[in-house]
C-alpha cells in the first residue's frame, strides 16, 4: 500500500508542477488554488509513504515520478522539445525508478 500511497504522491508533485506554470507567478487565483492543494496532497501522501518505506528510495522515487511527468506534459502542452536524446534520458529515469523499486527494502 505504501508504494500505491508514493505513486499518488507522485502523480500530485507532478499536477502542483504543471500548477505553477498555470498560476503565472500565482497572478491567477484558481490555478493557484488548485496547485497550493497539490502541493499539500502530494506532500501529505509522501509523509505517510514514508512511515515503511526506505527515506532515499521514496524521495527519489517521487522526485522521478514528477520529473518525468512533467518532463512528458512539457512536451505535450506546452510544446517543449521532445528529441531523441531527451525522450532517452527520460527512458534512464523510468529504469532508475524501476531499479529502485525492485531493490527496496519494503
Amino acid at each position: 500500500m505504501a508504494w500505491v500511497t508514493l505513486v499518488l504522491a507522485g502523480l500530485f508533485e507532478i499536477g502542483w508542477a504543471v500548477g505553477l506554470k498555470y498560476t503565472e507567478g500565482f497572478t491567477r487565483l484558481w490555478p493557484s488554488v488548485a496547485t497550493v492543494v497539490s502541493m499539500i496532497v502530494s506532500l501529505a501522501l509522501l509523509g505517510a509513504a514514508l512511515r515503511t518505506l526506505p527515506l532515499g528510495t521514496a524521495y527519489a522515487v517521487w522526485t522521478g515520478i514528477g520529473t518525468v511527468g512533467s518532463a512528458i506534459l512539457g512536451m505535450a502542452l506546452f510544446g517543449e522539445a521532445a528529441s531523441v536524446a531527451r525522450l532517452v534520458c527520460i527512458g534512464l529515469i523510468v529504469a532508475g525508478i524501476v531499479g529502485l523499486k525492485l531493490t527496496a527494502s519494503h
